[in-house]
């Protein structure tokens, strides 16, 4: 019955265009595929992405099988060559935090959507759009980040859609192939990763199994990961394909709680919490269809269905307490996505769609005497009960229009509908307001313009005007940890996004891609104190974010007629980001939080196709707040600094076919065993890993 309910139709992880003769096959979702593909395609999206528009948009695109594998899951070297997106990374496997262009706490990657496939994995897209799951890099084969129109392409984050591409097999293909991976390193990590896939007939299969376990750096944060993916395909012709897939995550992991700077100078591995910890639970259903249906007409139809349990054990500091907190909170997620495109005219292409989504997402929380209670313990005093709902509907149509002298103009619409609701029949014991119970909605209509022009060998110019937003989560409408007043919600944060560039391959091997940009994010959201015990969430002010994000990347060997290749590649992201407005005077002029001036990227990889592929990266991030005050905390032996210091890590990576069948794996992560912190709190900092040493073999068949 739950795989009946989940959904009707939903878009393949990488589907394909048929072509007359003979067909392609790419790793994406609905990508327009040509065999003499612009080489720029290996670093930007198509103009024309399946049902996607995204010409005069700045995106770029990761091939993970042009570089050696991956193995880490915070995302440090998936990201590697992705210019601006900022990891702010922790040692344990169940949280991911991203932002960018400095817009939000990467808290959780609460500003970013993230999807997987074209599907959102955030645990509540509307109410509560934290990240507690990501899939992991051996089943990845491209990750996507598209910005500014992503709004209106997904939807309503003012800043960028960050996807991952799964991996499928090739129709085409034997009956029956497959791998394992077995790594080693330091930390007691043990990773293993598994694949079986193949073809026969109308029919395809893939299914991997990944399995993760580390003592950890810190006391108390062990942990082990373990994700399944089944995915089954079925073409009853070349215009066609039904598939259905199915994913399984579960993650565990001790949670050493966050130290002052002082303690981290002095100890980084010190756990102040040794008896909290952290379980995460993810089970989804995804069917879908995708047609061909001539004419220049594609359609592609998304539904999915998915259940999120976090469950924490979280006391205070110390060795013995007396209490702990256990929470438990679930996201109960159904959506549905439909899109179709149609081409007309010479290059005019015109896409739209519908999508719709709820969640309903229960909260508790318990007082308990048991500190090593296991997950699903409702053990103890009550201390929380909420019901929450959250509804999302959309329509957005989006065109391009190709003009004389290889220019082009984009023109996009999207109307959002969010609906939130929220029941409380209990709440913690200090606070004196009355029981919550809200029902917020709001319609909000988005509208975006892109221009462009082609020019030279594989060049373009592009600028794209776009609006977004940050929907109303449930804290900030019914805060289940304050005396929020009810009737008193803020408006939802708004966004414009200009963004200017230009991109292209002028040269074999070469790739570059330079803009600026600025964002207007307006309608920020704070809370307010009224007196001793009441508090309200309102609008207080306005920032500006602008600057400059640019890549390059040349492979030196691009002229040889080989499988050799020895690419270099930099990109750089500058940022000016301040308060313009503020209902504080004295917070004008200050810098936002997480929001540093400089991020810069760069590597070397040197590759022969199907023998070796070595790699060696870097990252360097500039100082940057923790707080939109800019001030410290603390003081003393509690004392956290205003700002996290800037940082510099290095990752190397590599694999050597030795055998047909056999490849050996090893690197090195923090190659120079920085010291830092990337996550930073007012009530204190979490260590980032020192230098981690791994290595392995990879059997196939």
């Amino acid at each position: 019955m739950f795989a009946l309910l989940v959904g009707l139709a939903v878009a393949p992880a990488e589907a394909q265009e048929p072509r007359a003769g003979h067909t392609i096959i790419v790793e994406g979702f609905g990508v327009d595929a040509r065999e003499d593909k612009p080489a720029k395609l290996d670093h930007i999206l198509p103009e024309v992405d399946g049902t996607r528009v995204t010409v005069t948009k700045k995106t770029s695109t990761t091939k993970l099988d042009q570089q050696p594998p991956v193995i880490e899951t915070q995302g440090r070297e998936l990201f590697a060559r992705t210019p601006g997106l900022l990891v702010s990374e922790q040692q344990t496997p169940t949280q991911f935090n991203l932002s960018y262009r400095g817009i939000g706490n990467p808290q959780e990657s609460e500003y970013v959507l993230v999807l997987q496939d074209g599907i959102p994995i955030q645990s509540d897209w509307i109410g509560f759009p934290t990240l507690y799951y990501v899939p992991l890099p051996q089943s990845l084969s491209e990750v996507q980040l598209i910005r500014g129109g992503s709004s209106l392409l997904y939807g309503p984050e003012p800043t960028p859609a960050v996807n991952f591409v799964s991996k499928r097999p090739d129709p085409r293909g034997p009956a029956l192939t497959g791998s394992t991976q077995q790594l080693f390193g330091s930390d007691g990590l043990y990773s293993t990763f598994n694949v079986l896939e193949g073809a026969s007939g109308n029919f395809e299969y893939r299914g991997s199994v990944g399995y993760t376990k580390s003592d950890g750096q810190r006391q108390n944060s062990a942990s082990h990961l373990l994700q399944g993916d089944l995915y089954l395909g079925w073409r009853p012709s070349d215009h066609a394909l039904w598939y259905v897939r199915l994913q399984g995550h579960s993650a565990e992991a001790g949670n050493p709680g966050r130290i002052s700077y002082p303690q981290f100078l002095a100890d980084q591995d010190f756990a102040p919490t040794p008896f909290n910890r952290d379980w995460v639970r993810r089970g989804a259903v995804i069917l879908g269809n995708e047609l061909e249906l001539g004419n220049g007409w594609r359609f592609e139809g998304k539904a999915w269905a998915s259940d999120l349990q976090l469950y924490t054990r979280s006391a205070g500091a110390g060795a013995t307490p007396a209490t702990t907190t256990l929470q438990d909170e679930r996201f109960r997620n159904e959506g549905l996505d439909l899109r179709a495109r149609k081409r007309w005219g010479r290059g005019n292409a015109f896409t739209f769609g519908v999508t719709g989504t709820h969640s309903s997402a229960p909260f508790l929380q318990f007082t308990s005497t048991d500190i090593t209670a296991e997950r699903g313990e409702h053990s103890g005093t009550p201390r929380l009960n909420q019901d929450r709902d959250s509804w999302l509907g959309a329509v957005f149509a989006e065109n391009v229009f190709r003009l004389p002298h290889r220019f082009h103009v984009v023109l996009s619409g999207r109307l959002d509908v969010e609906k939130l609701r929220v029941r409380e029949t209990v709440k913690p014991g200090n606070l004196t307001r009355p029981l919550s119970n809200v029902d917020v909605s709001r319609t909000v209509p988005l509208l975006g313009v892109g221009i462009g022009n082609d020019f030279g060998r594989d060049n373009e110019t592009y600028l794209s005007i776009t609006q977004g937003y940050r929907p109303l989560r449930y804290f900030d409408v019914a805060s289940p940890f304050s005396n929020l007043q009810p009737g008193n919600e803020a408006d939802a944060p708004e966004s414009t996004s200009y963004e200017a560039g230009v991109h292209g391959t002028p040269l074999p091997g070469l790739f570059y891609d330079v803009s600026v940009f600025q964002i207007n994010f307006n309608n920020r959201i704070e809370s307010r104190r009224l007196n001793g015990t009441d508090v309200i969430n309102v609008n207080t002010g306005d920032t500006r974010h602008r600057g400059f994000e640019g890549e390059v990347s040349y492979d030196f060997l691009a002229g040889r007629k080989t499988a050799e290749h020895l690419t270099a590649f930099l990109n750089l992201a500058l940022l000016d980001a301040k308060f313009v407005a503020s209902d504080n005077p004295a917070q004008i002029g200050k810098r936002p939080a997480f929001a540093p001036k400089a991020i810069v990227k760069g590597g070397l990889t040197w590759r022969e196709t199907g023998k070796y592929s070595v790699s060696l990266t870097g990252l360097s991030v500039s100082s940057q707040f923790f707080q939109d005050s800019n001030l410290p905390v603390g003081s003393g032996a509690t004392f956290v600094p205003a700002k996290v210091p800037a940082y510099q890590v290095f990752d190397l990576a590599g694999e050597w076919t030795v055998l047909p069948h056999v490849r050996l794996q090893a690197g090195v992560q923090n190659l120079f065993n920085e010291k830092y912190y990337a996550r930073v709190f007012q009530t204190g900092l979490e260590p980032g890993r020192r230098r981690t040493i791994y290595g392995g073999v990879t059997f196939g068949f």
